[in-house]
C-alpha cells in the first residue's frame, strides 16, 4: 500500500508518501508562503522524486486538526479533490494524533499542545509504550491551568512536545509535582510521515471512508463567529 499523506494544520506544509509502513519520502517547509501557494507544487515534487504518479497512490490522507481553519480546509479539500479524482479512499489523522506519535516509547504520559492563543491549547493526552500507541483523554481546547490539572492527575512523568511546549512549560512544570520534560524541538511542528503511518494502521484495521466524508476537526468555533456571537 502507498500512501499520500498532507499535514497543514499549522504554518507547516508537509507531505509524505509511506509505502507499507516504510516512509520513502517527506517534504516540509514552514516559512512564509501560504499553503495555498505551496502544497500543490510540494506534491508534484514529490511524486516527481520518488517517480511515481498520482493514480499509484493507494490512500490519501489529511491532518484533520485541530489548528488553522483555513490551512486545514486547504489540506482536506486537495486530499478531496486527488482522491476523488482517482476514486481511491481517504484516512483522516488528527493532528495531535500524529504529534503524539512522532515520540518514542515513553515511560510515562505524552501531552501534544498546540498554541490556540490566550494561554489556551488544543491538547490531548497519550502513551506510547512497547510500540503499542493510544489516546488516554478527550481532545481539548482548554485553558493552561485545566490542562495542568489533567496532567496532574495522571500522577507520572509528563512529555510535552508540540508549538505549545515552550510556551508553557514553565507553568507546567511548577504546577506539577511530577517530573515535566520538554521534548526536543525537532517534534515542535506536525509531519506529514506520521499522517501517513497512522492512515496505514488505520487501513489495516478497515476504518476508511469516501472523500465526502473527510471533515475537519476543529475542537472550537472560528474567531468570526465567536465574534458574531460576543455581538449577538
Amino acid at each position: 500500500m502507498r500512501t499520500l499523506a498532507l499535514e497543514t494544520a499549522t504554518m507547516t506544509a508537509s507531505c509524505a508518501v509511506a509505502e507499507d509502513g516504510r516512509v520513502i519520502g517527506e517534504l516540509t517547509t514552514s516559512h512564509a508562503k501560504t499553503h495555498s501557494q505551496q502544497l500543490v507544487p510540494m506534491i508534484q515534487s514529490l511524486l516527481g522524486l520518488l517517480g511515481l504518479k498520482a493514480e499509484q497512490i493507494d490512500l490519501y490522507a489529511a491532518s484533520i486538526g485541530p489548528g488553522s481553519f483555513t490551512g486545514l480546509r486547504i489540506g482536506i479539500v486537495t486530499v478531496k479533490g486527488m482522491a476523488y479524482a482517482q476514486k481511491k479512499p481517504v484516512c483522516g489523522i488528527p493532528t495531535l494524533d500524529a504529534l503524539a506519535y512522532s515520540v518514542n516509547d515513553f515511560n510515562g504520559v505524552i501531552c501534544p499542545m498546540m498554541d490556540a492563543r490566550n494561554n489556551q491549547v488544543y491538547t490531548a493526552v497519550y502513551r506510547k509504550k512497547d510500540g503499542a500507541f493510544e489516546r488516554v483523554s478527550d481532545y481539548h481546547a482548554i485553558h493552561i491551568s485545566e490542562l495542568a490539572g489533567i496532567l496532574a492527575d495522571f500522577r507520572e512523568e509528563v512529555l510535552i512536545l508540540g508549538n505549545g511546549a515552550p510556551l508553557h512549560f514553565a507553568a507546567l512544570r511548577d504546577a506539577i509535582k511530577h517530573t515535566v520534560w520538554q521534548a526536543d524541538k525537532a517534534l515542535f511542528l506536525p509531519r506529514a510521515a506520521c499522517t501517513a503511518l497512522l492512515a496505514e494502521k488505520q487501513a489495516r484495521r478497515g476504518l476508511l471512508s469516501s472523500p465526502f466524508e473527510l471533515e475537519p476537526l476543529y475542537l472550537r468555533k472560528s474567531q468570526a463567529e465567536r465574534m458574531k456571537e460576543s455581538k449577538a
